[in-house]
C-alpha cells in the first residue's frame, strides 16, 4: 500500500492507525479510488493487511509522548510515506523542496542531523524563492541575509502598514510610555494611600490597612464586573474563559450560567458595570477591590454588608484617583524619583532623531504640569535636580509642543474643551482663545501662537492639529500605553496612526519561545481532531449504514478523539500556566485571541515593549503586516493541505 499525501503526513500517521479496516473496506469497494478526505490520496499497491495494528498504533503513541526513534512531526513537508508491507517506514526527499530552500526543522524538540544543519546554513535564506521568480542574479544584499531572523522584545510589530516617512508629527504619552515605573514600589503608593482613605475617611474596617499588594496577580485586558465582584478574561467573541470572584476561582458551570446561558441576555461587556483593565494603573484598583470582596463575603463586617459590590468599587476608584490628585503619589515620587522612575538612556536621543528628520514631536499627557516637570527633568538629567535647574526645563527643547492635564479620552472627542497656556516658571494658567486666536494671528498663526509659549493644559485635538499644522489624522503617530484612552479613541475617532506600549511582551515573548514545542503539539493535535471528524463523515458517506465495520470504526474514532482531547487539556494547561498561573497568555483566551489581542490588532498600527524602541529604526522605516487570512485560506496555505474541486 502506498499513501501519497502531498505533504499531509499528519493524516497518514495518525488517522490510518485508527481505521485500517476502513481503508480495507473502501479499497474493496472502490478499488484504487481516490478518497478526498482533507487531501488524502490512497492508491492500492499491495495487501492492506500488511499494515499491522502494532505499526498502526505506534504512530499514535509517538504523538502522546511514548518513546520511538521516528516522530511524525519530524517528517519533511514533501516527504512521501511508503507502506508496502515491509516493517520499515521510510522517508525520501520531496521533488520540490521547501519554498525557502531549507529543510523544515523538527517540531517536537529533537535535534536535526548535522547534514540538515549544514543544508540550512549553506544556501542563502531565500535562494529557492529568488530562483523561481527570476531575481537571484539581480539582487545584491538580499542574498546575504542571515538564514535565521533574530527577534527580541525590542522589535516593533505591525498590525497596519505604517510608513514613518509619511508621519509629520509624533506624540507620546508620559506615564508608562516615556516614563516607566518601578514595580511594585510605584503601585504601592496608590494602594497604601487608598487603603488609608477608605479607613480614615470613609469608615471602612480597620483590617483593610492590613491588605498586601501583589501586582503579579493581574494581567492587562481583564474585565471587572463591578456588580457581581467578578474578574473576567474573555476572548475576541466575548466568551468568558476564566472568571474569579475576588481571589476565588469561579467553576465552569457557574461561569457559563452567569455569562453565556441566559437567552437573549448575553452581555456585551460595554455596560457601565463592566470596567476594562486597559492600563497598568488599574492593577491597584483590581487588587484592592478583590480584597474587599473577600472581606465582605466573610460576613464579619456589618459596614460592608450594607454596601453592594458596585458601591465598594466606586469608592475604591475614588480613593485611588484622589491619590493621583492630592500628592500622595506624585509628591513622594518628586522626593525620591530614583526609587520610582526607570531611567532609559535611549529616550532623548530618540526624540532628537525625530526632530533631526523634520518630524514634529509633542507630549500629550493627563498628568499636570508640576508632576510632568518633575518626571521629565529626572529622565533628562538622570538625577533629581534642584529647583533652579528644574525650572529651566531643558528637556522641553526636544518638544515642539507640550500638553498636560489633557483629560484623555475626552481630549480626543470633545470639541468644546478650552485651551489654557501654562507658565512653566510657576505652573499658573493663562486663558487663550484657542482656534480663534490662532486664526486671528494671520499667516503662520500657529507658529506665532507657539512663540508665546508651547506648554498648554486642556484643549482638544483640533487645537493640537492646528498648532502642528497637520492636514490629516494619518500624518500623526501617537504612542501611549492605554489601550482605550491613547490608542482606540485616537485611531477610531480621528484616524491617527497609533503605537501601543506593551511592556508585558518582554516576558510573553520569552515564554512563547520556550513553549513553542508545546504550542506546535497543541496546534497539530487540534488539526488531528478536525481531520478525524472529517474522516468519520467520509466513512458515513462511503460505507453501508448500520454495518458492523462502520459502527466499530466510528466507536474507535470516538475513543481516539477522547484520548486526544484529554492530552490537549494537559498540554494547554501547561502552556497557559507557563505565562501566568491564573490568567494564562495575555494575547490568548482559550484557543482564541483574547479581547486585549483583538483590540491591539484592530487599533494599534504598531506595538512594542517600550517607546525608545522607535529610536532603533530609521525614520524612513516602513512597517509591513504579516498578512491576514480567514480560516479557509489558512488551511489551504498550510503546506500539508491541497485543494481539489468538489463534485
Amino acid at each position: 500500500m502506498k499513501i501519497s499525501l502531498g505533504g499531509r503526513r499528519l493524516l497518514a500517521t495518525a488517522i490510518i492507525p485508527t481505521c485500517s479496516s476502513a481503508f480495507q473496506h473502501l479499497a474493496t469497494h472502490l478499488n484504487n479510488a481516490v478518497i478526498s478526505s482533507r487531501g488524502v490520496t490512497v492508491t492500492r499497491h499491495g495487501d492492506l493487511k500488511s499494515f499491522t495494528p502494532a505499526k498502526q498504533y505506534s504512530c499514535v503513541s509517538r504523538l502522546f509522548g511514548e518513546s520511538d526513534k521516528l516522530s511524525s512531526y519530524e517528517v519533511d513537508t514533501d516527504t512521501e510515506i511508503v507502506l508496502n508491507g515491509s516493517e520499515e517506514i521510510s522517508s525520501v526527499n520531496g521533488e520540490h523542496g521547501d519554498t525557502n530552500g531549507s529543510t523544515n526543522g523538527p517540531i517536537n524538540g529533537s535535534s536535526s542531523s548535522s547534514s540538515q544543519r549544514q543544508a540550512i546554513t549553506s544556501a542563502p535564506k531565500y535562494q529557492s524563492l529568488l530562483d523561481k521568480v527570476g531575481l537571484s542574479s539581480s539582487l545584491k544584499q538580499a542574498t546575504k541575509l542571515p538564514h535565521m531572523r533574530t527577534l527580541t522584545s525590542n522589535d516593533i510589530f505591525c498590525n497596519r502598514e505604517l510608513k514613518l516617512s509619511g508621519v509629520r508629527a509624533i506624540g507620546f504619552d508620559m506615564d508608562y510610555t516615556l516614563a516607566q515605573y518601578q514595580q511594585p514600589a510605584f503601585d504601592k503608593l496608590a494602594f497604601d494611600g487608598a487603603k488609608e482613605k477608605l479607613v480614615n475617611v470613609l469608615g471602612y474596617p480597620a483590617e483593610v490597612l492590613d491588605f498586601e499588594y501583589d501586582h503579579e496577580f493581574w494581567v492587562r485586558g481583564l474585565i471587572i464586573d463591578t456588580q457581581r465582584g467578578n474578574f473576567l478574561k474573555i476572548d475576541r467573541h466575548k466568551y468568558v474563559r476564566v472568571a474569579y470572584h475576588g481571589f476565588e476561582a469561579i467553576d465552569s458551570s457557574t461561569r457559563k450560567f452567569l455569562y453565556s446561558r441566559s437567552f437573549n441576555k448575553i452581555p456585551s461587556f460595554s455596560e457601565k458595570s463592566f470596567v476594562n483593565m486597559d492600563t497598568l494603573f488599574q492593577h491597584v484598583d483590581a487588587h484592592l477591590f478583590a480584597h474587599l470582596i473577600n472581606l465582605k463575603d466573610k460576613g464579619d463586617s456589618e459596614f460592608l454588608d450594607m454596601k453592594t459590590y458596585d458601591e465598594i468599587y466606586k469608592q475604591v476608584r475614588e480613593c485611588v484617583d484622589l491619590c493621583h490628585r492630592d500628592g500622595v503619589i506624585k509628591d513622594e515620587v518628586a522626593r525620591n524619583p530614583d526609587k520610582y522612575i526607570v531611567l532609559d538612556d535611549a529616550l532623548f536621543p530618540m526624540l532628537q532623531s525625530f526632530r533631526d528628520a523634520g518630524i514634529k514631536v509633542f507630549l500629550l499627557t493627563n498628568s499636570y504640569w508640576e508632576y510632568t516637570s518633575v518626571a521629565m527633568n529626572y529622565l533628562y538629567h538622570k538625577r533629581k535636580v534642584d529647583d533652579q535647574l528644574k525650572n529651566k526645563n531643558d528637556w522641553m527643547d526636544l518638544f515642539d509642543l507640550v500638553v498636560v492635564g489633557s483629560c484623555k479620552p475626552a481630549y480626543l472627542v470633545d470639541p468644546y474643551l478650552n485651551l489654557f497656556r501654562v507658565k512653566p516658571e510657576d505652573g499658573s494658567l493663562l486663558n487663550t482663545d484657542g482656534l480663534f486666536e490662532i486664526e486671528a494671528l494671520g499667516e503662520d498663526g500657529a507658529e506665532k501662537f507657539l512663540n508665546k509659549g508651547k506648554v498648554f493644559q486642556g484643549g482638544n485635538w483640533m487645537h493640537l492639529q492646528k498648532m502642528l499644522g497637520t492636514e490629516a489624522g494619518e500624518e500623526i503617530l501617537y504612542v501611549g500605553d492605554h489601550l482605550f484612552a491613547d490608542v482606540l479613541r485616537s485611531k477610531r475617532t480621528l484616524g491617527w496612526r497609533t503605537g501601543l506600549i506593551v511592556p508585558e511582551i518582554v516576558k510573553e515573548m520569552e515564554v512563547f519561545s520556550n513553549e513553542k514545542e508545546v504550542l506546535q503539539q497543541i496546534t497539530d493535535l487540534r488539526k488531528l481532531r478536525d481531520e478525524l471528524e472529517a474522516y468519520a463523515d467520509l466513512l458515513k458517506r462511503e460505507m453501508p449504514t448500520h454495518s458492523q465495520d462502520l459502527d466499530q470504526m466510528l466507536a474507535e474514532i470516538e475513543a481516539d478523539d477522547q484520548l486526544i482531547k484529554n492530552k490537549l487539556i494537559t498540554l494547554t494547561t501547561r502552556y497557559h500556566t507557563a505565562f501566568h498561573p491564573i490568567w494564562g497568555q495575555m494575547f490568548l483566551s482559550g484557543y482564541q485571541d483574547s479581547r486585549f489581542a483583538f483590540y491591539v490588532q484592530n487599533y494599534a498600527c504598531v506595538y512594542t515593549s517600550k517607546a525608545t524602541n522607535l529610536g532603533l529604526v530609521s525614520t524612513n522605516r516602513s512597517f509591513r503586516t504579516s498578512g491576514e487570512m480567514l480560516p479557509h485560506d489558512k488551511i489551504l496555505a498550510d503546506p500539508t493541505s491541497y485543494f481539489t474541486k468538489s463534485d
